[in-house]
């Protein structure tokens, strides 16, 4: 049985296919059509799984879709009549959108669908499954667990922006929700946009920035925002709002409780803001915990699971992972919407067709979230050559050895092997990897190689077995989604001028052994690279560790701010053309800066929208 997910037309638009029950192939659409966050209907990405399973849309018992049109609709309308009249505006240029689009998905569906088959049984084979159900079923079922409680948490769907979920064996049950206005994600993205960050995009740099303040302003939050309980739920004071029928997330009122308006995007960040950003964070972690030991004493299982986009919140996962209300936490790697189209074909097979669940008993069934296009030998050498490149091509075993070198030279390599991640993370597939060790390495890739803010960590990738020597943290973290500290014998004390120092002036003191991924507050976001999932990005940083003694290297995702992360060998090229990334190892193919025709290097800088 195949069965189609998709997810589509709010952002990050996906599509996922399973084959009795196994994940074939996933991937989001802005891989394809180059622009972040697409929120098209994802052709392109339909197309891959189609093509990667040999299949054509014939071949497909059902096709799910991630969330349910008019129960949306149906909180839009009820939301601008509760707030009537404020929100006219909003109301007038909102209605004609849902009316010509959104109102009659199912119609816009089928129409888009024709160009894969006109003979395709609509009536019977287009299923919809509930917004925060697709997320709970991405949570669960590709778990290793028999059983867990399933915690969802984003802005908002069709009107929960909160769930609760029991997961037994194929069986998935809601148990409890929290409704829009009150969400979690929501508070997190009202100051996202006070930073002056883009909502649905710049939450992650919020995150970033919370080291660098003190949360002076949490407290604030907590009395005049925030009505929480000890279970953690709560309910959000709306006048300080703007999000239910504005055209922006706060007020004038929250901007006069925070001492002014909001940030421009490039201005420049102030102590205030990273002090805001150290708060929210604070805040949100408050929640999450409160909620995950509620869940934890009201339920048997000791098993949670993680879905929406709060859940990328790495810093609160790292948190409720120590807190130890659980005694195992499994947190989809593509958490956000994108992941609601995987979460949605499940859905459809496990509770519509009522199909069982197999378990391998070990590694869950994301396969290391390398779900999206791979690409042979022969296709690379044909692409590469095409776009103008000039390579070597190398043994499996010198691939590793010169990539390994190069990382220990003190070079930005850029790295690109089998198939593309699902979700926002690169994990080694489409990475630009550097020296953990180097003091200058995570200034020199965020301005020279990123062109992005200077204040942004970088994220270790560490060999799994090696984890607990350099980490606070004892246990798996493939998907980049806990945040640990840095052991205390591997740090650096500061100096009583350094610790003198205020906000981003402290980003150029190294604070460990590996300084390029060590965060101010000595903390990373750690990836541990498994030879079961991975094993040629396990072999190298095997080898770099035998030449250097160290086994972490640095990951980040190979693109530009702005620019979506890259999926076929041009797009790799173009990027290693664009900035001072020295060395490009595509499959077997190796490119080194210096050989290459300048004339193809590209103005990268300016090429794509500031996220």
């Amino acid at each position: 049985m195949r069965i189609l997910g998709v997810s589509a037309f709010y952002h990050d638009s996906a599509a996922a296919l399973i084959e009795d029950g196994r994940i074939v192939a996933a991937a989001q659409e802005e891989r394809f059509t180059r622009k972040k966050h697409d929120a098209g209907f994802p052709e392109n990405a339909i197309r891959f799984c189609l093509d990667r399973a040999g299949v054509s849309l014939a071949d497909i018992d059902h096709v799910a879709f991630y969330d349910k049109p008019f129960l949306k609709f149906e909180r839009l309308l009820e939301t601008y009549v509760a707030f009537a009249p404020r929100g006219f505006t909003s109301f007038r240029m909102a209605m004609p959108v849902w009316l010509r689009e959104k109102l009659f998905q199912k119609d816009l569906l089928r129409k888009e669908f024709q160009a894969f088959d006109r003979a395709f049984d609509w009536k019977n084979r287009l299923l919809f499954a509930e917004h925060h159900q697709s997320h709970a079923a991405s949570a669960f079922f590709p778990s290793p667990f028999k059983d867990a409680i399933i915690l969802t948490m984003d802005g908002v769907g069709e009107w929960a922006t909160s769930s609760v979920a029991s997961g037994q064996d194929n069986r998935l049950e809601v148990l409890k929700e929290l409704h829009f206005p009150h969400s979690l994600g929501l508070l997190y993205s009202a100051f996202t946009y006070y930073a002056g960050f883009k909502v649905n995009s710049g939450e992650y740099k919020l995150m970033g920035l919370a080291p660098y303040g003190q949360p002076t302003y949490a407290q604030t939050i907590l009395d005049n925002l925030i009505d929480l309980k000890s279970d953690g739920s709560f309910r959000l004071d709306q006048s300080y709002f703007n999000y239910c029928t504005g055209l922006t997330m706060t007020t004038e009122r929250f901007d006069a409780l925070f001492g002014g308006p909001p940030r421009t995007s490039e201005e420049r960040l102030e102590q205030r803001h990273m002090d805001v950003a150290a708060s929210i964070q604070a805040v949100t972690e408050e929640v999450v915990l409160r909620m995950t030991r509620a869940l934890a004493s009201e339920n048997g299982s000791r098993n949670l699971c993680l879905a929406g986009g709060v859940a990328l919140n790495c810093v609160a996962n790292g948190k409720v992972l120590r807190d130890g209300a659980f005694d195992n936490i499994w947190i989809q790697p593509a958490a956000g919407d994108a992941g609601g189209a995987l979460g949605a074909a499940l859905c459809a097979y496990h509770l519509f067709k009522e199909q069982p669940r197999v378990l391998n008993g070990a590694l869950d069934a994301m396969q290391g979230s390398y779900l999206g296009p791979s690409f042979t030998q022969t296709e690379i050498e044909h692409r590469l050559r095409a776009a103008g490149a000039r390579f070597k091509v190398l043994s499996d075993e010198d691939v590793t050895e010169e990539t390994a070198q190069a990382l220990a030279g003190g070079k930005a390599v850029g790295w690109m092997q089998g198939r593309m991640e699902f979700g926002p993370r690169a994990l080694g597939g489409r990475s630009i990897l550097g020296d953990a060790r180097s003091p200058t390495m995570q200034k020199m890739l965020n301005l020279k190689v990123k062109y992005r803010e200077s204040f942004r960590p970088f994220a270790p990738s560490v060999l799994r077995e090696d984890v607990a020597g350099w980490f606070e943290l004892n246990g798996d973290s493939p998907y980049m989604l806990l945040v640990a500290d840095v052991v205390e014998n591997r740090r650096r004390a500061m100096t009583a001028e350094e610790s003198a120092l205020f906000g981003i002036d402290k980003l150029n003191v190294p604070r460990s052994e590996i300084p390029a991924v060590t965060h101010v507050d000595y903390s990373a976001r750690v990836q541990t690279v498994h030879e079961e999932t991975n094993p040629r990005y396990h072999a190298l940083i095997s080898r770099f560790k035998a030449l250097t003694g160290c086994p972490v290297i640095v990951n980040t995702s190979f693109n530009v701010r702005g620019e979506p992360i890259v999926c076929t060998p041009e797009d790799a090229f173009h990027c290693f053309m664009g900035t001072e990334i020295e060395v490009l190892v595509v499959g077997n193919c190796f490119l080194a800066k210096q050989d290459q025709d300048m004339s193809l290097k590209r103005d990268y800088k300016d090429a794509f929208e500031l996220d």
